[in-house]
């Protein structure tokens, strides 16, 4: 190899060098600012949902979300800048998105579900509710589940999908509820005067409504007698208490006004020949 040669070989490595530092340089600044300019993006929508007051795990999640999305089409364009072909990474990444939905179709279900719940508040924290089948108190809505705390103090975990396609019923979003009870009376007594009574007695019974008032009316006959529904209305934070009480003050009131106690009975005609 003589002189010549050796000449053009150098100035061939110093112009792909060159090229290549170049282009290591530009990448690196596409980088920095590529990287800035995803910082600004996430504080722009952070801000934009924190005035629309959306959910905190709502907003953390979409914002992990974009970060994750800008930051692969900005390795991707630098990548296409290097004269990479992006377009198989851009089949693969599609066909891993396709996989992991099919994988967690599921878990994706729940997911949506989740973000329905917390954008459209059917219920919060704290409210007693009946969803999915379960009773109970709210604990956490969260992306996936929902915790709910039933009356025997039992932590149930449902699934948002679940809860969302079901019916759900919030006993604690309005400003009370009506407790329905039953009070068997004998049909020798005198259903006026009980009626009458228990509209007085319950009405005393603590957080009991004044308005709207005690209902208690015939509610259906039986062999025994005519059956009373009655119906005191409370916040929903003492129904229990008002369930209890008003059941014992039946009883109480009926006894100590002297009612006759509801027995079964049944005629027989005897016929003799």
């Amino acid at each position: 190899m003589n002189a010549q040669d050796v000449t053009r070989w150098q100035d061939m490595a110093l112009q792909y060098g060159s090229e290549l530092g170049v282009k290591v340089l530009a990448a690196i600044a596409f980088w920095v600012i590529g990287r800035w300019l995803i910082h600004q993006v996430g504080r722009i929508v952070q801000g934009t949902l924190e005035r629309q007051k959306v959910d905190a795990t709502l907003m953390r999640y979409l914002g992990t979300v974009i970060n994750v999305t800008l930051n692969i089409l900005l390795v991707i364009g630098i990548l296409g800048y290097f004269g990479i072909q992006t377009t198989t990474f851009a089949a693969l990444f599609a066909a891993a998105g396709v996989a992991i939905g099919m994988a967690w179709s599921g878990l994706l279900a729940n997911f949506a579900g989740g973000v329905f719940l917390i954008i459209l508040r059917p219920m919060k924290v704290g409210d007693f509710v009946s969803v999915a089948g379960i009773t109970g108190t709210v604990k956490e809505v969260g992306l996936f589940t929902t915790a709910i705390n039933t009356p025997d103090n039992v932590l149930t975990l449902v699934g948002n999908n679940k809860i969302f396609s079901d019916t759900i019923q919030n006993f604690s979003i309005n400003a009370y509820r009506r407790v329905e009870l039953k009070a068997q009376l004998s049909g020798a007594a005198d259903h006026a005067a009980a009626m009458a009574l228990l509209k007085e007695k319950i009405g005393l019974v603590p957080n009991v409504l004044a308005t709207p008032p005690v209902e208690v009316e015939i509610l259906e006959f039986n062999l025994v007698g005519p059956v009373l529904a009655v119906r005191p209305y409370c916040h929903n934070d003492h129904y229990w208490q008002v369930y209890f009480d008003t059941n014992r003050t039946i009883r109480e009131a009926l006894g100590a006004a002297g009612f006759p106690a509801p027995m079964p009975a049944q005629v027989v005609f005897v016929n003799q020949q």
